[in-house]
């Protein structure tokens, strides 16, 4: 940024850094990989674009970076010039393979270059190293080295590749590398030995599976199905799956109903939609599974679209009917040798047990089900702890319960299993109530909101709202607790809380309130829970855990004119830019320099420090 500043400088003497224009550079000289000679040739656009431009303009930053010192070296004056200087240093073979190896758009190891690149490419990544045009291998979570390219030059090997009319045969070579790994990798997931390992690599290809993803939906969809489904259980692990749910829709609508892409597809996005508590999605995916599969006899297929729409049934109070499904369900599992449908259809007739107040049976069925280890992935042995310490509470045996929600947390955490988190967390949470130890039940408590927030575990999210508001009613407070019931019942409804006797003590503490806060105060508070979009209600619940005393609002809130407290209500109440800007007859430029300069005011960097200003000043 100093160098920037300096060279802007002298380019234009007008130039300063300002509340606009100190954040502009900073992302500029990132985006610029902060080479040097491409700060300086940007620095000298300033005066006839200015900041803001450059950024916009980066895109194709080697069209926009041609002119530089005409009093410097030919391969100094401008960025393309030196790359090119750099490029033809190399032999024939390096420059291929530095075309190859641009279509990374992330780090990749050795293998990958030589999948994309052919077998014999190891010495001239080596050499691309040695020039600098390779960033050297780092350890990736995996401990696989990989190697990396800087934004520059991986934009200008791109053209390269393109201009070469490689990029096709580059692209199509990364897809195949692509599916392998995440393939292999998915085969490790489905055993507990290997579930770490093959969960790393992928958390260290990411980039590349992103990438590949989205090339194979625009060229082939059954591909993209095929890569998919190898993803799934990862994303299942990483509470990621309800977020690939559109991605998933949009290939399943481009395969043959009934094919095998199209049927793993729709057990993904059921699977995805009760994650998202969309049950009836569930319920439409698992059915049209289900009678896509029906007539073919036992199947895995079958198994798992039963073991779903058991899954949404449970959910939608339609407990008889669920426990026929599951019933179903463990037939076929069974006649099939499927250890994974047998857990799970297990787990779901326990449930049903449990909701039907048979809290014997529900207690049998779970630790029937962790019974089964072999040849099942480690989430679901990890899904029976949560699983038993539902039933187990609706037991009221709270002692079972902890200690078995203890260990399923700590095996969850060191496996990295977000998805078992973030179910577990509110269960401890229940039980660090009922045993009156408020601190842990807050610090559990603040943990699952911020995994459910991350993630976007709606469903984990309205749980943890439900023991906000119960943790809210045991230190005292009320009205806070009016509050977020209120949110969570306007947003998710009553389905959500579990099978615990605070629901009942819910209700009650909703019943008194008027008459403990008085009717105008009571009803104002659930005014403004009801109010509430997820994101505010979210945020709230994390006020409400917070350690230790909160900064004051209004010093802060004092720096604002009345236009900009409107758009931090804005912003707290969840709306875009651009529906700010519609409301307020502004552009969406406008918006974005008005929050510009409140953050500056503020110190609230986020869209989420914004919200939580506007909570503690009582804006919402």
């Amino acid at each position: 940024m100093t160098l920037f500043i300096d060279r802007a400088c002298s380019a234009d003497a007008h130039f300063t850094l300002d509340d606009q224009t100190t954040p502009a550079v900073a992302r500029l000289v990132t985006r610029l990989d902060g080479m040097p000679l491409a700060i300086e040739l940007a620095a000298a656009r300033v005066e006839a674009l200015g900041v803001a431009q450059l950024l916009d303009r980066l895109a194709d930053r080697f069209e926009l970076l041609m002119t530089g010192d005409r009093l410097a070296a030919g391969r100094h004056r401008s960025l393309a010039a030196t790359v090119e200087w750099s490029y033809q240093l190399l032999d024939e073979q390096e420059r291929r393979v530095f075309r190859a190896v641009s279509v990374f758009r992330g780090p990749f190891t050795l293998e990958g270059a030589e999948a994309v690149a052919g077998q014999g490419a190891g010495p001239a990544v080596l050499r691309l190293v040695d020039c600098s045009l390779l960033v050297p291998p780092r350890a990736g979570p995996d401990g696989r080295f990989r190697y990396g390219m800087l934004e520059t030059l991986r934009a200008y090997g791109a053209r390269l590749l393109a201009g070469a009319g490689e990029q096709d045969g580059a692209a199509i070579a990364l897809a195949g590398y692509a599916l392998g790994v995440a393939e292999e990798a998915a085969a490790g997931l489905q055993s507990s030995e290997g579930e770490l390992a093959a969960a790393r690599w992928l958390d260290a290809e990411d980039a590349t599976m992103r990438q590949v993803l989205a090339w194979d939906m625009e060229h082939d969809a059954a591909v993209a199905l095929r890569l998919a489904d190898a993803l799934g259980w990862w994303w299942l692990l990483r509470a990621r799956l309800s977020g690939q749910y559109s991605l998933l829709r949009e290939a399943a609508d481009r395969a043959e109903p009934g094919s095998d892409g199209w049927c793993a597809a729709q057990f993904w996005l059921g699977r995805a939609a009760l994650i998202s508590d969309d049950l009836a999605g569930t319920l439409d995916h698992s059915t049209a599974l289900r009678d896509a599969v029906a007539d073919r006899g036992p199947s895995q297929a079958l198994a798992d679209a039963l073991i779903t729409r058991s899954a949404a049934l449970l959910n939608m109070g339609q407990t008889a009917e669920a426990a026929e499904e599951g019933r179903r369900a463990l037939a076929v599992a069974r006649e099939l040798g499927y250890p994974p449908g047998e857990l799970v259809a297990l787990g779901d007739l326990s449930v049903a047990a449990s909701s039907a107040g048979d809290h014997d049976s529900a207690v049998r069925l779970a630790r029937q089900a962790a019974q089964i280890t072999a040849g099942v992935p480690g989430s679901m042995a990890r899904w029976c702890s949560y699983l038993l310490t539902i039933v187990l509470i609706g037991a009221g045996d709270l002692a079972a319960a902890e200690q078995v929600c203890t260990a399923g947390l700590a095996r969850s955490q060191d496996a990295g299993d977000l998805f078992n988190l973030a179910g577990l967390l509110p269960m401890m949470v229940t039980l660090d109530l009922e045993a009156g130890r408020i601190e842990d039940a807050t610090a559990h408590l603040r943990e699952a909101l911020q995994l459910a927030t991350r993630t976007g575990g709606w469903l984990e999210l309205g749980n943890g709202l439900d023991r906000c508001g119960h943790l809210c009613a045991a230190t005292g407070r009320p009205a806070e607790a009016i509050t977020v019931w209120a949110a969570m019942a306007a947003l998710f409804g009553e389905g959500v809380g579990g099978p615990w006797p605070a629901d009942e003590r819910r209700r009650e503490l909703l019943r008194q309130a008027p008459r403990v806060l008085g009717p105008a105060r009571a009803r104002a508070a659930g005014e403004r829970g009801a109010a509430m979009s997820m994101a505010t209600a979210a945020e709230y619940a994390l006020l409400l855990t917070s350690p230790g005393p909160q900064p004051p609002a209004a010093p802060r809130l004092g720096k604002l004119s009345a236009r900009e407290r409107e758009l931090v209500t804005q912003v707290a109440q969840g709306r875009t830019d651009a529906q700010i800007a519609a409301d307020l007859y502004i552009s969406v430029r406008t918006v974005r320099t008005h929050l510009d300069r409140i953050r500056d005011k503020t110190d609230c960097r986020r869209r989420a420090d914004l919200t939580r200003l506007a909570l503690q000043a009582g804006l919402l």
